[in-house]
């Protein structure tokens, strides 16, 4: 495997996950799925950030950091509070408990999604691949990514 297949099947796969994660009741979103995970996983990596910084450390649009964290914080999955320091910031913290927005998005399955990807609705099939990715997931964690800005 080359680093354009490797790029490639990270695409696949985060399209495979964003099929996987439940929208029912959501309606239509301004911010997109991927932009509101990749500033969730920065909050919890870095916690008391302001949107400033995150949007820094994860290369999005301000707009969008405040956009994603705005539909965090109504899914109950991080809260706000003024910096002391400059009271003009916020300051985004993981929420202390878990909504229940949250914890259906974290139990949801991906085999359904799996399986439609494979075009097979074979259960030994979609299990073995998903054993490889949480194989997969254990070595390249996020993690990984701050070893490679590094």
């Amino acid at each position: 495997m080359n680093g354009v297949e490797l790029f490639l099947l990270g695409r696949t796969l985060m399209k495979i996950g964003e099929e996987a994660l439940p929208t029912d009741g959501l309606g239509d979103q301004p911010t997109g799925v991927r932009t509101v995970l990749i500033v969730v996983s920065d909050v919890r990596a870095h916690p008391g950030s302001a949107v400033g910084e995150i949007a820094s450390r994860t290369g999005l649009p301000q707009s969008a950091v405040s956009g994603a964290v705005a539909r965090l914080r109504e899914a109950g999955a991080v809260v706000t509070e003024p910096d002391a320091r400059d009271r003009r910031r916020l300051l985004i913290q993981p929420a202390p408990e878990i909504s229940g927005r949250v914890e259906e998005v974290r139990s949801t399955s991906i085999d359904n999604a799996l399986a439609t990807a494979l075009g097979s609705d074979d259960p030994q099939r979609v299990a073995k691949l998903v054993a490889l990715l949480e194989e997969l997931a254990q070595h390249l964690t996020p993690q990984a990514l701050t070893r490679l800005r590094g």
